[in-house]
């Protein structure tokens, strides 16, 4: 099954790859530090996949910031994957 990108994925997407960024890891030493898999730390990046609950904690724990850092500007209508309906 294909994953369905959201404008909420793509914002917290987006938001992860800058504060990792901003800490000067590659995607393989977030997933290496963090214990997700690199293939997953880059599907969230690029907004392909939404990440759980435990997944944005373990994340934002590892890059010493709040949940709420990587949620900022993320809305409830930003799940709507299809809109148009």
């Amino acid at each position: 099954m294909a994953r369905t990108s959201s404008a909420a994925a793509v914002k917290l997407g987006s938001a992860l790859r800058e504060l990792r960024q901003h800490r000067g890891l590659t995607v393989d030493q977030l997933a290496a530090t963090s214990g997700i898999d690199s293939s997953n730390v880059r599907s969230y990046e690029s907004g392909r996949a939404m990440m759980n609950v435990k997944t944005l904690l373990r994340l934002a724990e590892t890059l010493d910031a709040e949940p709420g850092q990587l949620l900022a500007g993320v809305t409830s209508a930003m799940f709507d994957t299809n809109p148009a309906s």
